[in-house]
């Protein structure tokens, strides 16, 4: 298994390899693009901020005039002629808050398409990637269960071998018992022999 999976490791590292020069050149591309972004951005968020302060200026303006139009005599055509100032400023400042969104929106769609479709390039490599790291793991799974398996099968030859040396010895024993039997035997006819002999010279 692990011979047979050499090639297929050895063939996924030279697809990591090959798309490297390629990445290198877009993140050169990607840091403009950034800046660029950057920049954009920056502009949103001061034409955002002018709208802000636009906004808070006009409205302490129309306050300080409602005070001075309070002295006059034509106060409500002070007032109206306040207002009609107030409501143009207002108009002025919603449009450059839109303006600043609408370029911060633009922005985040561009990233979003540009993070997108570097993902939809990077998808090989880390295909290839996944591919490798699944090959290294049934490998290191192989050894692993190939060293399992050594070790049982030496476990069990170490066993058939004490079993072995067990009947060996159980074997030597009981021929050692039955000599020694056979030899009691022997010597216990012998002794009646005599003692039949004996009884008949008498």
């Amino acid at each position: 298994m692990e011979n047979r999976s050499l090639p297929v490791v050895a063939g996924l590292i030279v697809l990591l390899a090959l798309p490297f020069a390629a990445l290198a050149a877009d993140g050169e591309v990607s840091a403009e693009r950034q800046a660029a972004w950057q920049t954009r951005l920056d502009k949103a968020a001061a034409l955002q901020a002018e709208s802000r302060a636009r906004q808070d200026e006009a409205d302490a303006l129309l306050v300080q005039k409602n005070e001075v139009c309070a002295t006059k005599f034509l106060i409500n055509d002070c007032r109206n002629a306040a207002a009609r100032e107030h409501l143009k400023t207002t108009r002025e400042a919603r449009r450059l808050e839109i303006d600043g969104k609408a370029i911060e929106r633009e922005v985040k769609r561009e990233q979003l398409g540009d993070r997108n479709r570097v993902q939809a390039e990077d998808a090989p490599r880390r295909a290839a990637e996944l591919e490798l790291r699944q090959a290294e793991s049934m490998n290191a799974r192989q050894v692993a269960e190939d060293k399992i398996a050594a070790t049982r099968a030496a476990k069990a030859a170490k066993a058939a071998e004490g079993e072995k040396r067990k009947l060996a010895e159980a074997e030597k024993q009981r021929k050692k018992q039955a000599d020694h039997d056979a030899r009691v035997a022997k010597k216990v006819r012998e002794a009646e022999q005599r003692a039949a002999e004996a009884a008949e010279k008498k």
